[in-house]
């Protein structure tokens, strides 16, 4: 597992991995590009809910370590993702004892494909485009805002089954289960029926930053109380 992750300008993806590891002993032997590498990335909902899962993620590609002046980069767009205090320094300057390797190394997947199977379905996404994503403003405090809404705000969770028409969703327990800057996911579950679904409320536009997503939230409480 490594210890952080981050994804270049260019769409490669930096690991910081243990110099121990089997994927760094692997990428220290290589030859230029001939590790053939994929990074499977599971998204678990970070509420208590029927079916966490909510996506999984296949980067396949090439391995190399990150060497030369490429180095200080990579280090620097871990440190902003992942300020994870002195390993970056040891990875750079500091050998594991006795054995002469790295205790940190930086490795670079370089991606040719990648499979997403999340709640929006399942389709193969261009590697040009996980190089033009912008990181959604959410994402960093999604989780710890799914579990103060479920804990604290259940009930008006609950009012938006309002919002939804006919859908029968009245009786039925409601979970938050995934927010980003377009808007919400809430999972229903139990009911006369005791099945389950998920229905997505989109906010008016998507939000810039933490007081946009405050602004568009107490409109779509709003709306389901009225």
């Amino acid at each position: 597992m490594p210890v952080a992750r981050t994804v270049t300008p260019d769409g490669d993806v930096i690991l910081l991995v243990s110099g121990e590891s089997t994927a760094a002993r692997a990428a220290a032997h290589a030859q230029d590009d001939d590790l053939t590498a994929v990074i499977e990335i599971t998204d678990v909902a970070p509420v208590s809910v029927p079916h966490r899962i909510r996506g999984r993620a296949w980067l396949a590609g090439w391995l190399t370590p990150v060497r030369g002046d490429d180095r200080g980069t990579c280090a620097a767009l871990l440190a902003e993702r992942h300020p994870v205090g002195e390993l970056l320094g040891l990875g750079e300057s500091l050998d594991a004892p006795h054995t002469g390797r790295p205790a940190w190394m930086m490795l670079r997947l370089e991606v040719g494909e990648i499979t997403v199977d999340d709640l929006w379905g399942a389709e193969h996404v261009d590697p040009d485009d996980l190089a033009a994503a912008e990181p959604d403003p959410v994402s960093p405090h999604e989780a710890e805002l799914l579990q103060h809404l479920h804990s604290a705000h259940g009930d008006r969770i609950g009012e938006l089954c309002g919002l939804l028409g006919d859908r029968g969703a009245r009786g039925m327990t409601a979970v938050p289960l995934a927010l980003d800057r377009a808007g919400l996911r809430v999972r229903f579950t139990g009911g006369a029926c005791g099945g389950s679904f998920d229905a997505r409320f989109d906010f008016p536009e998507p939000v810039a930053d933490i007081c946009g997503l405050r602004r568009a939230m107490r409109t779509l409480f709003s709306a389901a109380s009225h």
